[in-house]
């Protein structure tokens, strides 16, 4: 399908990638290009969407299949315009952390101050949101758009390998996939949503992150370099 806009265009780049992503039927079928497509028109309608088209697709860019260490699904980018860079949970905005990613950083040594876990990305994290945009000022705006198959099916792909990977599972939304995840290959860390608003505070104390690389560790690979620069 010819692009015929920002996100639809993206689409194409990664396309020509080679990503070991494509293989999903997301790609390899025309889900994607309706997806994109949707959110073309939402563009083209004057909305403001994000982040920006060319870190749409980078969380499967910086983190290819093959080497998937660990999983963390997110809901959707931040909807404040600079803030978000295609990565679930990563914070980029020029004001203090949001509440749920210091909420998330306290779980390790130091409690980081950077937002940016571009880090993560690049050892191995899997930092997939369940919709991969979202408008200005409007959270939730996209994840009835389609983009939903993209995750279900990147959750299956990681859990299908050989190699061992570990999936931390934060609220209702990430844990509701856990169906997908074969354990006796596969880790699994659930807890609840780090957000404050999470009523039942199931998230702090939990240390996911400890937790994550000692169920690596027991099948022999190397643990995750959870450190922010």
């Amino acid at each position: 399908m010819t692009a015929s806009g920002p996100v639809s265009t993206a689409l194409d780049r990664f396309r020509s990638s080679g990503s070991s992503w494509l293989r999903l039927p997301f790609f390899s079928g025309d889900a994607a290009d309706a997806v994109c497509a949707r959110v073309d028109r939402r563009i083209a309608e004057g909305s403001s969407v994000l982040p920006s088209p060319d870190t749409v697709f980078r969380a499967l860019t910086l983190t290819p299949l093959e080497a998937v260490k660990a999983v963390i699904l997110g809901q959707d980018p931040y909807p404040t315009p600079g803030d978000a860079n295609g990565l679930a949970f990563s914070y980029v905005g020029p004001r203090r952390l949001p509440a749920s990613l210091k909420v998330i950083l306290a779980e390790l040594p130091g409690a980081p101050t950077s937002g940016d876990l571009t880090p993560w990305a690049r050892r191995g994290v899997l930092l997939l949101n369940s919709a991969l945009t979202v408008e200005a000022g409007k959270s939730g705006a996209h994840l009835r758009y389609g983009w939903s198959a993209l995750t279900d099916q990147a959750v299956k792909a990681v859990s299908d390998r050989s190699e061992p990977a570990v999936f931390l599972l934060w609220g209702a939304q990430a844990r509701s996939r856990a169906a997908l995840i074969d354990r006796a290959r596969c880790g699994v860390v659930e807890t609840g949503h780090p957000s404050p608003l999470n009523r039942h505070r199931d998230f702090s104390g939990t240390r996911p992150f400890d937790e994550a690389n000692a169920w690596l560790v027991s099948r022999g690979a190397t643990p995750v370099d959870w450190s922010l620069g």
